[in-house]
């Protein structure tokens, strides 16, 4: 009898319970897929949603092995793939919902399509928080609103994951930014290259300070709820609106009597239908440019994690107590 390779992981097998540390089977990559060595896997709090429950778009059916993001080294390639070679190092958002095998165990059969080499200046703990945050914040600046030099952007939550990513991107292409947070975020703002805005001054005062109440050119919401209907107060004539976050009733006249245009991201659409893969890859290969130009950067808590400390990792999260993006280590143990 043939006995199948295992690898350890972290397996969650109740919503809300904790991560039970077991050896699966390891997984064979099949037509189109790699097979990737996992070093680090990226935690975001869509993944503590997922956990507990919470994200009826994102459901992954129990028991199950999470973690959207990862960063790893190719150990091998399923027919079909000539993008990569074994041994390359790659990043990517990969699996974790929809029933795709996450990035909490040693090894993950992932769409080569999802990839792009690692930059080589970051580590693979500071590539596996890029995936899920650089491509919602370029779906929305670039593909929907096709940001350009001489624009003024407004990124409303310009501290967390998506407005960092979004206020870099922004500053690349030559836009000016500026960015809401709380008076403790200003110098994370500030290094990242936009002006500061404190998030309790009214949206009509500091559009009429910044702009002369003229309105911002582009207005990416990363927040939701009423940060969407300040993002329709703020915008210029013509302008154009993204929101990462835009569930819930919202009063559409503020932006009908600007003759402003409105788009939604929804970045899990590709793992969940299989629609539009490849330009995940093709983001992050963007991504990796930046990063080795010098003009990305991800802010990384200085903890770590391992599969053994998961739950740890979450409870970061969810108790608000992470500063920077968490990554879990997974290491190189390789089961038997």
């Amino acid at each position: 009898m043939i006995t199948r390779p295992t690898m350890q992981a972290a397996i969650l097998e109740a919503h809300g319970a904790p991560f039970r540390l077991g050896a699966v089977s390891r997984p064979v990559p099949s037509r189109d897929q790699v097979l990737v060595r996992v070093a680090s896997s990226g935690v975001n709090p869509l993944d503590t949603k997922i956990h507990m429950g919470e994200a009826d778009h994102a459901r992954h059916p129990l028991p199950a092995i999470l973690g959207i993001d990862l960063a790893g080294t190719i150990e091998a390639l399923g027919a079909g793939v000539t993008r990569f070679r074994t041994g390359d190092e790659v990043f990517g958002m990969t699996g974790g919902v929809g029933g795709h095998q996450g990035s909490l165990a040693q090894y993950a059969a992932v769409d080569a399509s999802l990839l792009a080499l690692k930059p080589a200046n970051l580590s693979m703990r500071e590539a596996s928080v890029l995936p899920l945050v650089f491509i919602t914040a370029w779906e929305g600046l670039v593909d929907r609103m096709a940001v350009r030099s001489g624009q003024t952007v407004l990124v409303l939550g310009g501290a967390g994951g998506v407005g960092q990513m979004a206020i870099q991107i922004a500053v690349a292409r030559g836009a000016k930014v500026f960015a809401t947070g709380s008076p403790s975020s200003r110098e994370t703002i500030e290094r990242l290259g936009a002006g500061f805005i404190d998030r309790s001054e009214l949206v009509e005062d500091f559009v009429r300070r910044l702009t002369g109440a003229r309105g911002f050119d582009l207005v990416y919401d990363t927040i939701g709820g009423r940060a969407l209907d300040d993002a329709f107060v703020a915008v210029h004539r013509f302008g154009h609106v993204v929101s990462s976050l835009g569930w819930g009733a919202h009063a559409l006249a503020p932006l009908s009597f600007r003759a402003a245009s409105y788009s939604g991201v929804f970045t899990l659409l590709p793992l969940l239908t299989g629609e539009g893969r490849a330009h995940h890859g093709e983001i992050l290969a963007e991504a990796t440019r930046l990063a080795e130009n010098g003009q990305l950067l991800p802010s990384l808590d200085t903890r770590h994690f391992t599969l053994a400390t998961v739950g740890e990792a979450y409870r970061a999260i969810t108790d608000r107590t992470a500063r920077g993006k968490l990554a879990v280590d997974i290491g190189e143990g390789e089961g038997s």
